[in-house]
C-alpha cells in the first residue's frame, strides 16, 4: 500500500487515552515527557492530532476555553508540536489552521518560543506582551512575611472563583476546581479575613511550578511564592509577565534564575482580558 500524504491524513480530537502518545511526542522534540500536564490539559481542554500511520502522533495541540462553554470568552493554545521525523513539511501550520476554523471568533493567546513566533504571526497572531520562565532553588532570606497566608481549604473555592474571575477577565472554573488535584499545593493570602491572593504549586518532572499567581500586589505575590518554596524540597519554576519588574528582580535574588522569554500573542483582541497588575503567573503557559 502506498504511504499517505501528510496532508490527506485527518485531524482529530485527542482524549486521554491519547495521553502517552502526546508525552512521547514532547520526548521527541526533546521536551520532558510532562505526562502529568499532559494528562491536565487533555482532560480540561481539547486536544487536536495527526495519527502517524507508522504509529503514534504525527502532531499535537491543546486548545483550553475559557468563559461560556457555548460562547467562550477566551481560548488558549498550548503544547503545539510535531515529531521530528515530519517537521518543517507544513504539519504544524495545517493544525494551526485547523484549530482557527474550529474556533471561529473566539479570541485566542499562546505563549510563543521564538521558533514558533514566526508560523504563528503569519497566520495572524500579534506579540502582546512576554513572559520570562525562571528556575532555580528558592532560598529564604528568613525574613517574616507581613503578608499572611495558609493552606487553602474546600470553603476558600467560591472566594478562589469569584478573584480569578475578576483578575483573569474569564470564568476558569473548569480549570480551578481541578487544582486540589493537580497540585501538590495550593495556599490563600488573607488580609482581614479576606482573601487577597492564591498561589498554586504543581509537579512537572523534577520541578514545583508556581502557577497560577493571582495576587493584590507585589508583597503579596512574595509572600505566596515563598510559602510554597518552603515546604518543597524541589527547585521551582514559574513564568512572570515582564511587567512585573520587582518581583522578577526579587525571585533571582533568592535563587531563581532566568531560563527563558517566550512573547506572549494574541489573536482576534488586542490584549488579554483582565487586570494584568494582579496576574503574575499563569498556571501553565500551555493553558495561559
Amino acid at each position: 500500500m502506498p504511504t499517505p500524504s501528510l496532508a490527506s491524513l485527518p485531524i482529530r480530537r485527542l482524549t486521554l487515552r491519547d495521553l502517552n502518545a502526546c508525552a512521547d511526542l514532547s520526548e521527541d522534540r526533546g521536551w520532558p515527557r510532562e505526562e502529568h500536564k499532559w494528562g491536565f490539559l487533555l482532560s480540561a481542554g481539547k486536544g487536536y492530532g495527526i495519527d502517524d500511520p507508522d504509529g503514534g502522533l504525527i502532531t499535537a495541540c491543546v486548545v483550553t476555553e475559557y468563559g461560556a462553554q457555548e460562547h467562550p470568552a477566551l481560548g488558549a493554545i498550548g503544547m503545539v508540536l510535531v515529531a521530528e521525523r515530519h517537521a518543517r513539511r507544513g504539519v504544524g501550520r495545517r493544525l494551526m489552521r485547523h484549530v482557527l476554523e474550529v474556533m471561529g471568533t473566539t479570541p485566542l493567546t499562546l505563549h510563543a518560543t521564538p521558533y514558533g513566533r514566526p508560523l504563528y504571526e503569519e497566520l495572524g497572531f500579534k506579540v502582546t506582551g512576554r513572559a520570562e520562565m525562571l528556575r532555580g532553588h528558592f532560598v529564604s532570606d528568613g525574613a517574616p512575611s507581613e503578608v499572611t497566608t495558609r493552606a487553602a481549604t474546600a470553603e476558600d473555592l467560591p472566594g478562589i472563583l469569584r478573584l480569578d474571575h475578576e483578575v483573569f477577565g474569564a470564568d476558569r472554573t473548569h480549570i480551578l476546581t481541578r487544582l486540589p488535584a493537580f497540585a501538590d499545593q495550593l495556599r490563600v493570602a488573607e488580609e482581614g479575613g479576606r482573601l487577597i491572593g492564591y498561589a498554586a504549586a504543581w509537579p512537572n518532572m523534577d520541578t514545583q511550578v508556581v502557577g497560577p499567581l493571582i495576587a493584590r500586589d507585589t508583597p503579596t505575590a512574595k509572600a505566596l511564592i515563598a510559602s510554597l518554596a518552603a515546604r518543597t524540597d524541589r527547585p521551582l519554576r514559574t513564568d512572570i509577565d515582564v511587567r512585573h519588574e520587582e518581583l522578577l528582580g526579587w525571585a533571582k535574588e533568592h535563587g531563581l534564575a532566568s531560563v527563558a522569554f517566550n512573547a506572549v500573542m494574541t489573536y482576534g483582541i488586542s490584549e488579554l482580558p483582565g487586570d494584568w497588575s494582579r496576574r503574575f503567573a499563569p498556571v501553565t503557559v500551555a493553558a495561559g
